[in-house]
């Protein structure tokens, strides 16, 4: 696979590049989009040979539905990550997004409080408060130039309204991967005040050479009947404009309620979200995995190490994700200068900080899944931005 091939997205209703301009006052013309959890490579062979077949049939009618594309998830779980997990257990949804907040709907009342370790995805906020449910924040502390959670503190500010915990795993923005005895005292901290467990786990398969991803429920497997572990194929493959995620409800109980709400909705698979994932979670789609995390960690490992030239510039150590989290707190200015440098001397849109919750006040998330040469350019043009810091 050539990540090195530059492929021109303008035009073609790419949210990431086609509404930048919108977002952050950067045209496309010169600018370089690094906001969007979106990659700009080519799609895997296994994807459009899927979607050759697809247009082969000439058909786009009523399909029996995910139970192959299930079966494809538990032996992509399996196979990759050592997690023996039940395809019955799975329904699929529309995005995570969407499993999130029928999850939310289904399973706390308006008022209700959820946990989230901020700074954190901003769409958790954006659900929780969609569903007229309450943020509880726990704020992350840096440590090592890490971050760490502070359940200690989160205990103390407990105002018994809580009814939900909601995680990203590993970390978006930072790419932190918590670790086996982290979650266990998550799950811990779960069944003490009988909170129910949503673990976002989407970025699991982009995980860099030396670390090591955990499932939840590989770590905590006594939290089963509590928790609900999100998957999707999206991120890893690039395949978020299908719209499909999977929840994985062990608890029959919470399952059935689940399944209920999607039936009320009238929520079911659409076919090309199934065709995608069902080829992506297969023998041919692991190797070009593999290919794609070499490929991220070149990557990454230049732009941090571009950014460790501006001496004021922090980027915190990614272990996973594409996702880059610089903190710009010692440059002394603030953000509205930070960003005008960015955006108008550098030409790039990464995404702000500030909206990822507290804690992310003076941090950028700059994302490189894009040809090395375009992250050898943006860090280029952050160090011209910059200059006067060094």
């Amino acid at each position: 696979m050539n990540f090195d091939e530059i492929i021109d997205r303008r035009g073609t209703g790419s949210t990431k590049w086609d509404r930048m301009e919108a977002y952050g006052g950067v045209s496309p013309a010169d600018g370089i989009p690094m906001w969007v959890a979106d990659m700009d490579f080519r799609a895997a062979d296994v994807l459009q040979d899927a979607m050759q077949s697809l247009m082969d049939r000439a058909n786009y009618g009523y399909f029996p539905g995910d139970g192959e594309m299930n079966e494809a998830v538990a032996w992509w779980m399996k196979e990759r990550h050592g997690w023996d997990v039940d395809p019955s257990h799975m329904s699929s949804t529309a995005g995570l997004g969407h499993a999130i907040a029928l999850i939310l709907e289904t399973y706390t009342d308006p008022g209700d409080e959820v946990i989230i370790f901020t700074p954190v995805y901003h769409e958790f906020t954006n659900k929780i408060e969609l569903t007229k449910r309450v943020v509880h924040e726990a704020p992350l502390v840096i440590e090592d130039g890490i971050y760490h959670m502070d359940l200690d503190a989160l205990e103390a500010g407990l105002s018994g309204k809580e009814r939900m915990m909601l995680i990203s795993s590993p970390h978006n923005p930072a790419g932190r991967i918590w670790t086996r005895g982290e979650l266990r005292q998550l799950s811990e901290f779960c069944t003490r005040h009988d909170l129910i467990m949503v673990a976002d786990e989407i970025h699991h398969d982009l995980v860099f050479p030396g670390q090591t991803f955990t499932h939840f429920l590989n770590a905590a497997p006594e939290a089963a009947d509590r928790t609900f572990v999100l998957t999707a194929a999206s991120k890893t493959f690039n395949t978020a404009g299908a719209r499909v995620g999977t929840v994985t409800i062990p608890n029959p109980d919470l399952r059935k309620r689940f399944r209920q709400a999607l039936l009320e909705h009238q929520t079911q698979p659409n076919l090309l979200g199934v065709e995608l994932t069902r080829a992506a979670y297969s023998p041919g789609g692991a190797a070009w995995v593999d290919e794609l995390v070499a490929y991220l960690d070149g990557n990454h490992r230049l732009f941090l190490d571009g950014i460790g030239q501006i001496p004021a510039l922090k980027a915190m150590p990614m272990q996973s994700t594409y996702l880059a989290w610089v903190n710009f707190a010692d440059t002394g200015m603030d953000m509205k200068e930070v960003l005008r440098r960015v955006h108008e001397d550098a030409r790039l849109v990464p995404s702000v900080g500030a909206d990822f919750g507290t804690g992310g006040e003076t941090f950028l998330r700059f994302n490189i899944a894009t040809p090395r040469a375009r992250v050898a350019e943006a860090v280029e043009r952050l160090q011209a931005a910059f200059a006067d810091l060094q």
